[in-house]
């Protein structure tokens, strides 16, 4: 079954608008676990608009599923990742004032700088994951960096699904093809949520994990973050 991974960022967000520590994002983090997700993303950006360098280095301990940190290889990135040993890097190519992710590499153009930095978290035992659009050229170019898994940016998806679901999942099957020929596991993430997240795991194969925050942490507001859990598990099972 594919894993859920539940990004905290937002409850982060919550927190630094105000100041002091409510919500608690450690415990969110330990709650989201204890409601079945199965693993806990955080995406540290170099402002700290959401979730700091500290927030990073407490999880750590606290984590008893899988720790996903996923941002731009910066050497303070690189060094905070090999400093907590989370068990996946999931890396981006995001300008250090990018709202949130919007494209995967370049991995053709990178290629020879995403293999040097795959290797040092690799030798490092972290699992490596490539942030990339739904491009078979560049899975292909992706696989050249020693790479362990992609990760397959979904907004393209989530756009055309009301309209066309069909249509909207084919260049996704196409690259999770390829992607699994190469051998190469397969995540996936950025606005899945409770409408379009069934459609994309039943018909997906080979698919290992799902990393989603906002829409499943804005849909706690309503359901509350036990049964929102749930809800999104229940959407994995295909």
């Amino acid at each position: 079954m594919t894993r859920l991974s539940v990004n905290i960022n937002k409850i982060a967000t919550l927190r630094n608008a105000r100041g002091g520590n409510v919500p608690d994002v450690l415990k969110a983090a330990r709650d989201c676990e204890n409601f079945g997700a199965q693993g806990i993303t955080v995406h540290p950006r170099p402002d700290e608009r959401h979730i700091r360098y500290q927030d990073v280095l407490d999880l750590k301990p606290l984590i008893t599923t899988e720790f996903n940190i996923e941002g731009y290889p910066s050497e303070s990135f690189i060094q905070l990742v090999t400093k907590v040993l989370p068990e996946q890097v999931t890396l981006v190519p995001d300008a250090h004032d990018a709202v949130t992710s919007n494209a995967g590499w370049n991995t053709l153009k990178y290629e020879i700088f995403l293999r040097e930095i795959v290797k040092r978290f690799q030798d490092k035992g972290i699992r490596v994951s490539i942030f990339i659009d739904a491009n078979p050229e560049m899975i292909r170019y992706a696989a050249k960096t020693g790479t362990d898994r992609i990760e397959l940016y979904t907004e393209p998806y989530a756009e055309k699904f009301h309209i066309n679901p069909d249509e909207a999942i084919k260049p996704f099957l196409a690259a999770a093809l390829v992607a699994a020929e190469l051998g190469m596991g397969i995540n996936a993430g950025h606005d899945l949520n409770l409408q379009n997240l069934n459609f994309f795991a039943k018909t997906i194969p080979h698919l290992d994990e799902v990393s989603i925050g906002h829409a499943l942490i804005s849909d706690a507001l309503y359901l509350g973050l036990e049964n929102t859990i749930q809800l999104y598990r229940g959407k994995l099972v295909v």
